[in-house]
């Protein structure tokens, strides 16, 4: 298992950004991570007033970033000098609402993996129900240096 602390020695994501809460499985050819919903979330202040729900972008973000750990954590990954960034989302479906209380359980497989390009397949899931499933691609590129 990983904490937020392991998480953010591989993401670069931060409040209020970084969606995942703890990896609960992680091996090459799967991760499942869990994000815990809460109406503090700063999206809810907006999306909806007096109707809160997660916006299907962040489900979708929070699957790549559990997608990204799993991808990140391979031998030879340095987050110090390289990054994963989205390429493509495709096969987007949001079947039920995500609300404050619910707890989505990301699941991500590899349907490419290895190199720079990476392909996935992720499911969120509210108490075993498929609230969003899609596909996409990444790449893991090296992190350009700012301009001074």
């Amino acid at each position: 298992m990983l904490d937020v602390v392991a998480i953010q020695k591989l993401l670069p994501h931060r409040f209020p950004f970084l969606l995942i809460d703890r990896v609960i499985e992680l091996s090459e050819d799967r991760v499942v991570a869990i994000k815990n919903v809460t109406i503090n979330e700063p999206f809810f202040a907006g999306h909806f007033p007096g109707h809160p729900i997660m916006p299907g972008v962040l489900i979708v973000e929070a699957l790549a970033q559990a997608g990204g750990v799993m991808a990140m954590s391979r031998p030879g990954f340095d987050a110090s000098q390289s990054v994963m960034y989205f390429m493509a989302i495709d096969k987007v479906k949001f079947r039920k609402p995500v609300v404050p209380g619910d707890q989505l359980r990301l699941e991500v497989v590899p349907l490419r993996k290895g190199g720079a390009i990476w392909k996935m397949k992720g499911q969120a899931l509210v108490d075993g129900q498929v609230v969003t499933e899609a596909e996409f691609l990444a790449t893991i590129t090296p992190k350009e240096v700012p301009a001074k």
